[in-house]
């Protein structure tokens, strides 16, 4: 799994060339399950997220504290530019992972510190300042993170994008294994360029339900550091339309909460030596 490092990506990373991104192609027909097994035996992540859902060949349900990412299998009609011989159906495979988004609700919320932002841009979780407040569960608007209970720590852990990897100069685990190139990490402005591209080429080709997904620096989290090129609607594959950090305008709330305590002080302040007078 280490691999050989690039000096490329090496320099590239250590020399802080920008954000650092996954770029994330929901396929059709194609089933590989390498990322996550990836992730997970690179992070040591524990293996009971594993579990029988019942639907497809899904086997982890959701992402979790046990489950860094989640292949999704959705079945579906196949629209008639997609039909193959003759299949009346098609599988729509999504690898969902947790978004790494420019404005984190759960960096927000964190009391203890435990969660920081990267110099790569990835947001991390150090289990070991965690104090297993909950906070940032609520706090993310994917579901992404939940508590390891069953440990008995009963801290918060999810995606780090392989922050070790990044800091040797390595690709993130899931990239690495991933064998259809589906999973791609590189520099976030080259990625979206790219999947831009790829998007368009969709579009010509009669796939006009391809759309990128979190790709936008405006929408409700600013954007991310994990983008998708969906081949649907997101509700299809279970995410969010809209998504929202809920303390994505905290700062300007503060700021007018600020600025009203300031008007209030100097009214209270009047009000006081207008008396003496």
């Amino acid at each position: 799994m280490a691999g050989t490092v690039n000096p490329v990506f090496t320099r590239r990373t250590r020399g802080m060339f920008g954000r650092s991104a996954l770029f994330i192609r929901a396929m059709s027909g194609v089933r590989p399950r390498t990322s996550d097994e990836g992730t997970g035996e690179w992070n040591l992540v524990p293996e009971d997220g594993l579990v029988w859902t019942g639907n497809s060949y899904d086997n982890t349900g959701e992402l979790s504290a046990n489950s860094w990412r989640h292949v999704a299998f959705i079945e579906q009609q196949a629209p008639d530019p997609l039909k193959r011989g003759n299949q009346d159906f098609r599988w729509l495979m999504e690898s969902d992972v947790c978004k790494h988004c420019t404005h984190a609700g759960c960096l927000d919320v964190c009391p203890t510190g435990a969660i920081f932002r990267t110099e790569f841009g990835t947001v991390v979780i150090q289990d070991d300042v965690c104090n297993g407040c909950g906070y940032c569960v609520t706090a993310c608007p994917f579901g992404v993170i939940t508590r390891r209970e069953l440990s008995g720590d009963g801290a918060a852990h999810k995606c780090t994008l392989c922050y070790d990897r990044l800091q040797d100069g390595m690709e993130p685990a899931c990239a690495k294994a991933c064998p259809t190139d589906s999973i791609q990490f590189g520099p976030l402005d080259e990625l979206i360029e790219r999947a831009r591209e790829r998007c368009g080429d969709l579009v010509e080709a009669g796939v006009s339900e391809a759309r990128l997904y979190l790709a936008d620096e405006n929408d409700g989290i600013g954007g991310a550091g994990a983008f998708f090129l969906l081949l649907d609607e997101p509700e299809v594959y279970g995410l969010p339309p809209q998504p929202i950090v809920p303390t994505k305008h905290l700062g300007t709330i503060w700021g007018a909460a600020a600025v009203a305590a300031g008007v209030l002080a100097v009214g209270v302040a009047a009000a006081f030596f207008g008396d003496d007078e």
